[in-house]
């Protein structure tokens, strides 16, 4: 059966819908969609906002823990009445205020091999935000085991990085990086709000290419950045055959 764009939808998403090439068929592979956030901070906050106004079916939004005073010079989900409170909480109804149409479901945890499964029931692609190796190997390495698509991406003070993990195509993120960095701390990187929201409006681009086959998506390609100096780079990426997470996939 077709999925139905209201009257509504079609005057709310009628400028992207200008976009060359870009029709109501894009449009309504979007709202048949469901995505997963793993981390709505400065990075997936915003990557999760514009998701949601260019009309995302459904976001599964994952992220523990409270809102912190320390958190407000990134968070856009966010106001700062609500700090001490559930993000997840605040996140779900910041978006339901911005588009009423996407449903969004909350779970306010870390991720674990014990719930990946759980959390990417129905999912069709999950974007990597959290700020710690151990969530987002998890995050990998299930999205590899059950083809899904996988937008990493992250950034440290004015510099980052964006690429896209699709099963079976392009190297996984243990291709990429194979071992933790022993000095990284998860709440000990600096971060500028508008550096974080510029590569989380990236990874919506990115996860709105891959969803509904619009443009040329990252393949095999690592976008690297530096805001300091304006500085943009594509490196090319490969596969590792001895991958212990893809290196069986064929």
């Amino acid at each position: 059966m077709e999925t139905i764009l209201s009257t509504v939808e079609m005057e709310r998403y009628r400028r992207q819908m200008m976009l060359p090439g870009f029709d109501v068929g894009h449009q309504r592979k979007l709202k048949e969609s469901a995505a997963m956030v793993a981390g709505i901070g400065g990075l997936g906050g915003t990557a999760a906002v514009y998701l949601a106004v260019a009309g995302i079916g459904k976001m599964v939004i994952v992220h523990s823990g409270t809102l912190t005073l320390s958190n407000m010079n990134r968070q856009i989900l966010m106001r700062h009445d609500w700090i001490g409170k559930s993000r997840t909480v605040r996140a779900r109804k910041t978006i339901e205020e911005i588009n009423p149409d996407v449903e969004v479901e909350i779970y306010d945890e870390r991720i674990s091999g014990d719930n990946i499964g759980r959390l990417l029931e129905g999912v069709h692609i999950a974007l990597s935000a959290r700020p710690n190796f151990h969530e987002r190997r998890v995050l990998n390495n299930a999205c590899a085991d059950k083809d899904i698509p996988m937008i990493e991406a992250a950034m440290n003070g004015m510099e980052g990085y964006l690429f896209n993990v699709i099963p079976r195509v392009t190297p996984c993120l243990d291709c990429v990086y194979p071992e933790d960095d022993p000095e990284w701390e998860e709440l000990g990187f600096p971060v500028l709000g508008a550096v974080s929201g510029m590569l989380g409006c990236l990874m919506g681009i990115e996860a709105v290419k891959i969803l509904t086959g619009y443009g040329r998506p990252l393949l095999s390609r690592m976008l690297v950045f530096n805001t300091l100096d304006m500085e943009f780079r594509k490196l090319i990426i490969k596969r590792d055959t001895g991958c212990r997470v893809c290196g069986n996939k064929v």
